[in-house]
């Protein structure tokens, strides 16, 4: 006799649904660190998980206080989360002092067969520094090693580096081969703080070099647009993107999201990007 129940439970096999951690800092306001990361994932349509590194107190107009989790404890959420769920990507970003770079980096080197996207988080838009000096060392020494891409913006990319902020799209492209050269298997510089009407990113690897263009929007609501964009990166690796495939797609989804981020109305400063730009209707819509 058929077994009408077990038919009823069975399905088609359906391909599984990516899971991204983000190991980074919360920003209550909603626009950067953890929450940004969540609401990148959600939007590029894959499942988000957080480990919380820092706690902030933020918002539009900059940051006013920094509360760091210790590093035994962020090893421990990693932990739990690897103990039970497939992850098939990882984003890092703020790591805040030299200690949770350690914890950091000596759970992930288990598991070295999962991409690993690193926004190396220093300074927030506001100019409150995120990362401490001594962390500086241990990102370079043990993180840089473990990405897939790194993906710092001009004045991150020079920290890096220990050279001046590169002026022109030659210096550029030096400095990203260079970081490669410390370790990561790529780095995109992006190039937004250059001036001009064109905010072009830079990807470096061993095969050499792509520009990746855009025009640059006149708004000031890029609040998040690092962790953003690096969260979108991981989102496409996890989904089984090419590295250079991945980056392509994040940066086009970000720049719809800063083109859109003036129908947002968050606070009086530097606003978020519209994370769910393609998703959401806009007012007035049926």
């Amino acid at each position: 006799m058929t077994d009408i129940h077990n038919m009823a439970g069975r399905s088609s096999p359906v391909a599984a649904i990516a899971n991204v951690l983000s190991i980074a800092g919360s920003d209550p306001s909603g626009g950067a660190g953890i929450q940004a990361d969540l609401k990148a994932f959600s939007a590029r349509g894959v499942y988000g998980m957080a480990v919380i590194t820092a706690l902030t107190a933020q918002n539009t107009q900059g940051v006013s206080g920094v509360h760091v989790v210790p590093p035994e404890f962020v090893a421990e959420q990693i932990g739990a989360v690897f103990a039970d769920v497939r992850v098939d990507a990882v984003k890092i970003g703020m790591i805040a002092n030299a200690g949770i770079a350690t914890a950091v980096a000596d759970v992930l080197a288990r598991h070295v067969d999962v991409p690993v996207v690193l926004d190396p988080v220093m300074i927030a838009k506001g100019g409150a520094s995120l990362l401490t000096d001594d962390a500086m060392t241990v990102l370079k020494t043990r993180l840089l090693p473990l990405a897939t891409i790194v993906t710092p913006n001009l004045p991150e990319a020079a920290a890096l580096l220990g050279e001046p902020e590169a002026r022109d799209r030659e210096e550029m492209a030096n400095q990203a081969l260079r970081l490669v050269g410390l370790g990561a298997d790529m780095a995109l510089v992006k190039g937004g703080h250059l001036r001009g009407m064109e905010s072009p990113d830079v990807l470096a690897s061993a095969a050499g070099l792509t520009w990746l263009e855009a025009p640059r929007v006149a708004t000031r609501n890029t609040h998040g647009t690092g962790c953003t964009l690096s969260s979108a990166i991981a989102a496409e690796l996890a989904k089984g993107a090419l590295p250079q495939d991945a980056v392509a797609v994040a940066k086009t989804y970000v720049a719809g999201a800063i083109d859109a981020a003036d129908v947002l109305n968050v606070g009086s400063g530097h606003g978020p990007v519209h994370h769910f730009h393609a998703l959401w209707k806009s007012k007035g819509a049926a």
